[in-house]
């Protein structure tokens, strides 16, 4: 079992694979800062100041001045402030994999074209025939 282990690490596939959540999960932080701390305020300061972040609707019915405040209290909270900065998240980490993959596979070298394609059967039979009528 220990050597089956030891084969299946050794495959590119498995050290590419964490080499990639590894970036990813640092990527995943650049891109939440960028989110939380550059976009989010100026997205604010379009929608009237609102603090995503602070979005959320507590399910006991009372009023809390923030969702920290909220949760601290230990309110059910639907905190869709939060959502839209996943979503928001979400989308730049799709377009940066989107421009990623299509830089790459731009300097990726174009596939051969296929091989022509061969003769039909209706052509190598009349091909065939026009063999042995030569051969006569």
């Amino acid at each position: 079992m220990w050597s089956e282990f030891k084969e299946f690490i050794k495959r590119g596939n498995v050290m590419d694979l964490a080499v990639a959540v590894i970036i990813g999960a640092a990527f995943g932080k650049i891109v939440g800062s960028l989110t939380d701390d550059l976009l989010m305020p100026v997205i604010s300061l379009f929608t009237g100041k609102i603090d995503f972040a602070n979005l959320f609707f507590a399910l006991d019915g009372k009023v809390y001045p923030t969702l920290a405040e909220a949760k601290k209290a230990g309110a059910a909270t639907l905190a869709y402030g939060n959502f839209i900065n996943a979503v928001v998240n979400f989308l730049i980490v799709a377009f940066a994999v989107f421009l990623l993959v299509k830089q790459v596979n731009r300097l990726m070298p174009a596939p051969p074209p296929p091989p022509p394609p061969g003769p039909s059967p209706t052509e190598q039979l009349l091909g065939e025939i026009r063999d042995l009528l030569r051969q006569r």
